[in-house]
């Protein structure tokens, strides 16, 4: 294990070159820093024809989008490397792979994802990817049904509750999601155009309830190892291929959770489609955006009970029909917690280009208060939305 320092770009490029594990490490000459997100150091390593080869992360000891005023644990590189490793294990096909990392120097390095591109930036241009959503769900299904109660012997599972407790990254998921947009914290961030409907949410008792219950199981069910931060700027896709990165966020909470989050960006992007491509030019992608969730879910139910029905190891929760039950509260869960991303993303600390990237103010603000009244509508109704076609008649009808 290695003394924390922070590295340099002539740095990285020689970690890179004694553990990438490439065949030529002497090609590599060159780091570029393309890290865009809160929290880390992001390098490219090239070659001497500017290829870039392979990718070293490190995290820094503070929140980058903050700075040093906002200290943060560097233990969440181990808790990243090692969340994607098991979800690795269990679905390759749609886990970034990591070549090496060292917890001390809280970095990693992982493979090159050049070849393809963000999520969030080919759904701002109005790119489609027909096998996104499907193998989303794929991966959802996976890596939560392989590290949950169902495969997991029991003291495994406990063992690895422990092994990724998470507590600094959980807390700022628990302020950001559950806190901060209900309590008037300076960390919110949103134009004045929104004040009247922020105070409604601040102000709304039965909002608020079904909002604490949301925290209280986050805060109290260690159902899988999720990713816990599972957006659209997190994944990358090519024609007939996704895979998933940054799991800083990791640890063992509700399902429903990280499949909340990733519907929850998917009506981001709903949201915002007539402010960023016009009325008219957007009605094709925000229908196509409904048929995304709806995929996303049937891919990771259908995923999730084919598993359970010839894997699950505990033979109670092996009777017939139970993870069908079991994804009933599951369904349930999603949906609010969708609601709570729809809402953070808005008026929070991290907002998202969906919104924040539509020019003309008025119909920034009109896409804005959609996302908020979606989000408060899914929070209070997920208990009566039966599943994806009665979320869909919801959501048009919430315009």
């Amino acid at each position: 294990m290695s003394a924390y320092r922070t590295l340099t770009a002539a740095d990285a490029v020689d970690y890179a070159r004694r553990y990438a594990g490439l065949s030529d490490p002497e090609t590599l000459i060159n780091a570029e820093e393309v890290g865009d997100g809160n929290l880390n150091l992001v390098f490219k390593i090239l070659d001497g024809r500017g290829i870039s080869r392979v990718v070293v992360k490190q995290a820094l000891p503070y929140v980058r989008c903050v700075g040093e005023s906002w200290p943060l644990t560097l233990d969440r590189a181990r808790i990243e490397a090692e969340t994607l490793l098991v979800h690795e294990r269990y679905c390759p096909q749609h886990t970034v792979k990591i070549l090496h990392h060292d917890a001390g120097l809280a970095v990693m390095i992982q493979e090159d994802l050049s070849a393809m591109s963000i999520w969030r930036r080919e759904l701002l241009a109005g790119r489609y990817y027909p096998q996104a959503a499907r193998q989303l769900g794929e991966y959802l299904s996976r890596t939560l049904f392989y590290t949950s109660d169902f495969y997991q012997h029991p003291h495994e599972k406990k063992a690895e509750v422990g092994r990724f407790s998470n507590p600094e990254m959980c807390q700022i998921t628990e302020d950001l999601f559950f806190t901060d947009p209900y309590s008037g914290h300076d960390r919110n961030s949103y134009e004045t155009a929104l004040e009247d409907a922020v105070a409604g949410l601040r102000t709304d008792p039965d909002l608020r309830l079904a909002v604490a219950a949301l925290k209280h199981t986050f805060l109290t069910k260690a159902e899988a190892l999720l990713h816990g931060d599972i957006h659209t700027g997190s994944i990358f896709v090519a024609a007939s291929q996704l895979k998933v990165i940054d799991a800083e966020f990791g640890f063992y909470g509700p399902i429903g959770f990280d499949i909340g989050t990733a519907i929850g960006n998917l009506l981001l992007n709903y949201c915002g489609l007539p402010g960023l491509l016009g009325l008219r030019e957007a009605a094709a992608g925000r229908e196509q955006r409904l048929q995304d969730i709806r995929e996303l879910w049937q891919a990771f139910a259908e995923g999730f009970q084919a598993l359970a029905a010839e894997n699950t190891r505990d033979l109670t929760l092996a009777a017939p029909g139970y993870a069908h039950r079991f994804l009933r509260k599951v369904w349930t869960d999603a949906l609010g917690y969708c609601g709570t991303e729809l809402i953070r993303r808005t008026i929070g600390l991290a907002h998202v280009t969906d919104l924040d990237t539509v020019a003309d103010a008025a119909m920034r603000h009109e896409c804005q208060h959609h996302a908020l009244n979606l989000g408060k509508m899914l929070i209070l109704a997920a208990p009566h939305i039966d599943d994806s076609s009665a979320l869909i008649a919801r959501i048009r009808q919430n315009g």
